[in-house]
């Protein structure tokens, strides 16, 4: 399993999208998924980055609520199979942007791997927040309430924190083609690692 995370505006989803190419071109079996999802769970979560944000121990339920779904629905049945899953977004978010907003990073990751598969890869897109907002706008979006700057140097803060020995840090102020490179190179080490079922 292999998941992005940043703030917003560095990039996720065009790596994501990337790394989709890349396994489609090499006949390798992935699937692409996001958190939130788009379950019950996760688009009560979505409708509050637009309508207002909820308290920080619904936003932690709903976030563990969805997560524990998408493991079931998805993750765990496709990792069986012998799949690579691409994630834009895990829990390492959750301890991120929640963590900002005060709950214990630590904790949130401890939750969560006791029950969420571990991946085998992080690529953490690093990016300034001032740069982050800036590509967000220019690509027509309005920032939601998850993107507000202030807190998003705190979520950087917490994601700099975080030490995993899968965990790559990418620097996301790069040339596109050039994190994309970098991620493809990360990707491939791991693939390379894995055996293949057959």
């Amino acid at each position: 399993m292999i998941v992005i995370e940043g703030i917003d505006g560095a990039g996720k989803s065009t790596i994501l999208n990337a790394l989709g190419v890349y396994c489609r071109e090499n006949a390798i079996d992935a699937v692409l998924s996001r958190e939130p999802t788009k379950g019950q769970w996760g688009q009560k979560l979505r409708d509050s980055a637009l309508k207002g944000r909820l308290s920080l121990e619904e936003e932690l339920e709903l976030f563990l609520r969805d997560r524990a779904e998408h493991v079931q629905s998805l993750i765990a049945p496709a990792l069986a199979e012998g799949k690579v899953v691409l994630l834009d977004r895990y829990y390492f978010s959750t301890a991120a942007y929640q963590g900002a907003r005060g709950a214990d990073p630590q904790e949130i990751l401890r939750a969560n791997e006791q029950f969420a598969p571990q991946p085998d890869l992080v690529l953490l897109l690093d990016l300034d927040p001032c740069a982050g907002r800036s590509r967000i706008q220019s690509r027509g979006d309005t920032p939601d309430a998850f993107e507000e700057e202030e807190a998003l140097a705190r979520v950087r803060r917490i994601f700099l924190s975080i030490e995993r020995p899968y965990l790559v840090k990418l620097d996301a102020s790069e040339p596109s083609d050039s994190v994309r490179q970098k991620a493809l190179q990360a990707f491939q080490r791991v693939i390379d690692q894995k055996p293949r079922l057959d």
